[in-house]
């Protein structure tokens, strides 16, 4: 196991591990104390003095969550924005593209239910075409299916870097490298990947990524990013702007403000943003590298001890794996295993068919339970959950017919 972070002090960090196991990081990760107080410092702030006038205390802190953004990915403070959440940030981006009729969107069956369904509206609204690109004999994106039909002609690719519904990590360097070759613009969902994985959007080749705080930064629920490259600032409008986003010139004119922040709103939550700078800086101090190391590792080991067990069959695909481990137990439905856990103080969710029915459904999986690690769990802690899990068949067979 990785013995470069201070493993100790981490769960020192983490008030929440000395009340649950937490495998629900792909959902929202326990954050650490520094969060914590950053965000309820402010609010207590904002209660005491007022809230523009907290703002303005705090706008040097404010404006260094961007370079803390940019530092994570590789980025330039200026091509980062701060809004609600991923999901909306891929929206900002997506639906401010300038499609045409019969312009055709590339994605994989690891695309998120939200973005699908984005597409699909997408799809009503412009007469764009969306193309799904079959898996490979890993269960990633195949290459060369892409490549076949960026040759065909897209005006986009749309990729999940990791899916909500397994380990999968997509190879998404190689797919930048298509598209470049093709010219293809390149939107990547970093959603569950962000503070999982190292992620360079310069080497990845993307021209929109979006990512989330609240899951493995450790960040704020209610938190997210939108990194907007050099193309991305030069082609996309936002759907919508405010008196934040544009300058209001004459009576019948305005003018949008450069920079990625032009997908930003006026209104913001300050507290969660300074706690998602502090997420940012915590993460980086660790430094990825070393935190997506350990997470792999335990979420392998988490693989080994459920697979090993009669009547679990564990179900990721990918031939690069990261921090969520999908399962199912033989005769009991995926919620019940989650409620039976969940008893016992254990958190984990599920990840329907209805959330990823390219894949799921493709695969005659009604519903998967989600377990995922996160570098602050422990190696007794797989071995606990295992255990966990292990026992459920006596409660199994205690309710069959």
């Amino acid at each position: 196991m990785n013995a470069r972070l201070p493993l100790d002090q981490i769960r020192q960090d983490t008030p929440g591990v000395d009340h649950v196991l937490h495998f629900n990081n792909a959902g929202a990760a326990l954050p650490p104390r520094v969060v914590l107080s950053t965000v309820v410092e402010h609010l207590e702030r904002e209660a005491t003095v007022g809230g523009y006038e907290a703002a303005a205390e705090a706008a040097e802190r404010l404006e260094a969550v961007y370079g803390s953004l940019a530092r994570l990915i590789a980025a330039e403070p200026h091509e980062m924005a701060v809004v609600e959440n991923a999901t909306r940030a891929w929206d900002m981006a997506v639906y401010g593209y300038p499609f045409s009729e019969g312009d055709r969107v590339l994605t994989s069956r690891a695309e998120y239910a939200s973005n699908v369904i984005a597409l699909l509206q997408l799809q009503k609204r412009h007469g764009i075409e969306t193309v799904l690109i079959e898996d490979d004999e890993h269960g990633q994106i195949d290459l060369e299916n892409l490549e076949a039909e960026l040759a065909r002609g897209a005006a986009m690719v749309a990729l999940t870097h990791a899916p909500t519904n397994g380990g999968l990590i997509n190879p998404v360097e190689e797919v930048g490298a298509l598209c470049k070759h093709y010219g293809v613009f390149y939107v990547l969902d970093a959603c569950q990947s962000a503070g999982q994985a190292p992620i360079d959007v310069g080497r990845i080749g993307c021209d929109v990524l979006s990512g989330t705080g609240r899951k493995y930064l450790r960040g704020p629920r209610g938190t997210g990013f939108l990194y907007a490259g050099p193309r991305a600032l030069e082609l996309i409008e936002p759907p919508f702007l405010d008196l934040h986003a544009a300058t209001w010139t004459t009576d019948t004119t305005y003018e949008i403000r450069s920079g990625a922040r032009r997908f930003e709103n006026w209104e913001a939550n300050y507290a969660g943003k300074l706690g998602l700078g502090a997420a940012v800086d915590y993460a980086l101090e660790l430094g990825v590298d070393a935190t997506c190391e350990r997470l792999c590792e335990l979420a392998d080991s988490l693989r080994q001890a459920l697979g090993g067990l009669e009547g679990v069959s564990v179900h990721d695909k990918g031939q690069v794996r990261g921090g969520i481990v999908t399962f199912t137990v033989d005769g009991m439905d995926s919620a019940d295993v989650k409620a039976q856990l969940s008893a016992q103080h254990i958190n984990t969710t599920t990840s329907p068919a209805g959330h990823a029915r390219l894949d799921l459904g493709r695969r005659g999986l009604d519903s998967l339970v989600r377990a995922s690690v996160h570098y602050y769990n422990t190696s007794d802690e797989v071995a606990r959950f295992a255990a966990a899990v292990d026992r459920l068949k006596g409660s199994r067979n205690e309710t069959a017919p």
